[in-house]
């Protein structure tokens, strides 16, 4: 089956029923995409498919057809995405194993909402889990990403 992932149409020999986690980290060489739970109750393996975050250990390869998936690895090739940027002015990652998903659902809630409030943040990301408790610091580099974003500092 063909796939468009990061911008690049790539060819890979998967099982249908395969999640797209495994597709991107075991078969085309992707690991910023974690593994979390497999259940999709963590949000360490957020991706994007059209621009909208979905957990990747849970779709099936098969039911990405031709949507455009990106990865955290898609979003800026040398890190110098605003959330990117924005996360590091913050000082957000403390392990950092979380922190390719959280990013990923932050894009997605900053393409939807440029301005959004605490509420707004809290709700976003309310499935995406940081065992090492860095939400405040993940709220504040949100706020930070969308006055950037605006042209602001």
């Amino acid at each position: 089956m063909k796939l468009d992932v990061n911008g690049a149409v790539r060819e890979v020999e998967a099982d249908p029923d395969m999640p797209l986690l495994w597709v991107l980290r075991d078969l085309l060489g992707l690991p910023g995409t974690k593994f979390g739970c497999g259940a999709a109750q963590c949000g360490a393996c957020t991706v994007h498919l059209d621009g909208r975050p979905v957990r990747a250990c849970v779709t099936p390869v098969a039911t990405v057809g031709d949507r455009k998936v990106t990865t955290i690895e898609g979003l800026s090739p040398d890190g110098g995405h605003v959330v990117q940027r924005a996360w590091a002015e913050a000082d957000v990652v403390q392990c950092g194993y979380c922190q390719s998903g959280q990013i990923m659902t932050a894009v997605a809630l900053l393409d939807k909402k440029p301005d959004p409030s605490d509420a707004d943040i809290d709700a976003a990301m309310a499935g995406n889990i940081c065992r090492c408790g860095t939400y405040p610091r993940v709220r504040e580099a949100i706020h930070l990403a969308a006055r950037l974003k605006r042209g602001g500092a």
